[in-house]
């Protein structure tokens, strides 16, 4: 199947601003999906409210454009009711940890077979650049003119934490690590995290004097380094990227569920 046949492109151009690396991931997650070879009647995506969440309306697979926060819920309600289907759940920084926080801790708590994608462009961008739980201290944003005090989270720290049996972070430079990435996490039996770091120019670049998206895809270039690379030995504070959790021995809790069903039902 070619990569046009997975997009909607009536749609296009999309609505993402010059520079935003949301486009990036798009483009990163169709050419995993085609490169293993998935059936699209048989992938569904949910998504939230945000720059992020409209992926949802770019590709031709079966969608839920949901609550903000609530994607997560959403797709645990179709992956209980269809197991065998491939559930994708793209997010952005509130989503995913901010309203969505708590559907995130018991997704991963849980270890249902769902791939998350946070994209972390550490704004919120659809709304006007306010800050998110993941920009950091000491950053200006709408609600911050006189920058931040808020620590942020650490997607893969919080991930791990929760107890996601995949968890891997890259960045939308590194697009073909993250074509890789994507692959292994939908190919993963359990709860998946992929962070993708993402750039937003309009808002957070601008603000805080990062430059344009080429400057920024540059800081993801020079400030992040590959697990186990010499790189990151060097430098302690690079950004490290690559796969840091990737337990394929953990109970999935679709098939536990069904066990449960199995022994209520010999009950009877």
């Amino acid at each position: 199947m070619a990569i046009k046949d997975y997009l909607r492109q009536r749609y296009f151009p999309h609505m993402w601003c010059p520079g935003c690396g949301h486009g990036i991931v798009l483009n990163a997650l169709i050419r995993a999906v085609q490169g293993m070879g998935l059936d699209k009647n048989d992938i569904v995506m949910t998504s939230g409210i945000g720059c992020s969440a409209r992926i949802s309306g770019y590709v031709d697979f079966h969608t839920l454009h949901t609550l903000h926060g609530r994607a997560l819920a959403f797709a645990t309600g179709v992956k209980l009711s269809k197991p065998e289907l491939t559930l994708l759940v793209p997010m952005g920084d509130g989503d995913a940890l901010a309203i969505g926080g708590n559907h995130f801790i018991h997704a991963a708590r849980r270890n249902i077979d769902i791939t998350a994608i946070v994209m972390n462009n550490r704004i919120y961008g659809m709304t006007g650049g306010q800050f998110s739980p993941l920009s950091g201290i000491g950053k200006k944003a709408t609600t911050a003119p006189y920058t931040t005090i808020d620590s942020n989270f650490d997607v893969v720290k919080m991930a791990v934490a929760s107890g996601a049996t995949f968890v891997a972070r890259t960045t939308a430079y590194h697009v073909l690590e993250a074509v890789d990435l994507l692959q292994k996490a939908i190919s993963h039996k359990g709860f998946s995290v992929v962070e993708i770091l993402s750039q937003c120019p309009t808002h957070y670049g601008r603000k805080n004097k990062e430059g344009d998206a080429s400057s920024m895809m540059e800081f993801q270039k020079s400030k992040t380094g590959k697990l186990g690379s010499k790189a990151l030995e060097k430098d302690p504070t690079l950004i490290p990227r690559g796969i840091f959790v990737d337990d394929k021995d953990a109970s999935e809790y679709c098939s536990a569920y069904d066990k449960i069903i199995e022994t209520a039902m010999k009950g009877r």
